[in-house]
């Protein structure tokens, strides 16, 4: 295991050393002086995010707390420095400790990630010379939609912000507030299905009708109404992008067994994607807009670009200059991310696992998204400045709802399809 160390230089480098086990494990003694338990435990990792982990020693802690909640009987947190690996690779290092509920033997597995395939026919030189045609307006495109996103980027970073909303007003605080809320994974594939979308499209969509329905319910602008808030709110999202190649959690064990370097730091890099705020009469048109805009990301170069531009900037200035780009996330709304979890149920140690919902603090902009599937379910997980909402179980509801909504109309196409 490797810690972090300053060498005669001042500079940080990676340095071997010895994991004392007892460090790194921590079983708290939780008074529940009547409590509820389950905003007891929301209360110990809300009071996590208030400290930093001691950089003297590997950089990951692993707190157990033996509370029985509604959700589960016992809550296990693993806590991680954003340095050790991004969230892709963290997660496959996890799920390699975990072994399947039908199988004890067996590992984990993650779903495949999906390409898609050329349905272009050669059979002829007039296809031929239509399909490079094609080829070359979609060429044409992808260079134009990347220099474009580029551009916004670079002008988020220098003064291009969101509008103020109730998610961008910060009384900043140094304390996070950590919400989860679990669905039907299921019923999010069905919705896919019926709007012919990814699932992808589907969790942004949930998470744009659940951020209109808490405004729509909490905030107007005195005199002009929540129609015209809404209309001239400029919202946005900093969306995560793995760039990593998927090891997948076999590949990791086997590293693990061979003593070989399993993390090697972080590759991801985000795209800046517009959120629609708005009152719509079809819940599904929360997933349909979502789809427009995740289309056009995919036509685009953007999270390449800023990522070797990252690699460019940690070159010549070192990580000082790397954080000067912390200014596009904080000049957004929100973070969002989404990171696919086991396909099967699992265990750890014989526990069987009731709910995955990873999360993180420390980041510039006071809200973050995190979407997680697990088995046949799917959490949403919402890390919320302490001052920028006031009741953010509020908006964690308001993500069960948008989903129910979208799910009842989803039902309600595909049964008049059937008719």
């Amino acid at each position: 295991m490797d810690e972090l160390s300053h060498d005669g230089n001042g500079e940080i480098r990676w340095v071997p050393t010895t994991v004392n086990i007892d460090d790194h494990i921590i079983l708290p003694q939780i008074a529940h002086n009547n409590m509820d338990t389950d905003k007891l435990v929301e209360q110990y990792i809300s009071n996590l995010s208030t400290t930093t982990i001691d950089m003297s020693k590997p950089l990951w802690d692993f707190h157990v707390l033996n509370v029985k909640t509604s959700q589960a009987e016992a809550t296990c947190i693993f806590r991680f420095h954003h340095s050790l690996g991004d969230g892709v690779a963290l997660m496959s290092l996890l799920l390699s400790c975990f072994r399947t509920i039908s199988d004890p033997t067996c590992l984990p597995t993650l779903p495949p990630s999906s390409k898609g395939k050329s349905n272009l026919s050669i059979s002829n030189i007039w296809s031929l010379i239509w399909q490079y045609l094609v080829k070359l307006g979609l060429l044409i495109n992808l260079l134009f939609n990347t220099v474009m996103d580029v551009l916004l980027v670079a002008a988020t970073m220098l003064v291009l912000k969101d509008s103020q909303s109730p998610f961008t007003i910060a009384h900043k605080s140094n304390r996070q507030r950590f919400i989860y809320r679990t669905v039907s994974l299921d019923d999010i594939k069905f919705i896919k299905n019926t709007t012919n979308v990814t699932i992808n499209d589907v969790i942004l969509g949930i998470t744009q009708a659940a951020f209109s329905r808490y405004i729509d319910r909490n905030y107007e602008v005195e005199g002009k109404g929540k129609m015209w808030l809404e209309r001239r709110m400029r919202c946005r999202a900093a969306v995560a992008v793995n760039l990593r190649p998927t090891l997948g959690v076999q590949a990791i064990a086997e590293m693990i067994e061979k003593n070989a370097t399993v993390i090697q730091g972080n590759c991801f890099s985000f795209a800046i994607m517009p959120l629609n705020i708005s009152q719509l009469e079809d819940p599904l048109d929360y997933v349909r807009k979502a789809k427009m805009s995740m289309d056009r990301k995919k036509h685009s170069l953007e999270t390449r670009c800023i990522f070797y531009i990252l690699q460019l900037i940690f070159k010549f200035f070192g990580i000082t200059g790397v954080t000067t780009l912390g200014r596009v996330l904080s000049h957004t709304t929100l973070m969002f991310s989404n990171v696919a979890g086991p396909l099967e149920e699992v265990s750890l140690a014989g526990h069987p696992l009731a709910f995955l919902a990873p999360t993180c603090y420390g980041h510039p902009t006071g809200l973050m998204v995190h979407a997680c599937s697990y088995a046949k379910q799917l959490t949403f997980v919402v890390a919320v400045d302490e001052g920028l909402i006031p009741d953010p179980n509020q908006l964690g509801d308001d993500f069960v709802d948008s989903f129910m909504l979208i799910n009842e109309a989803a039902i309600t196409k595909s049964r008049t399809k059937v008719d």
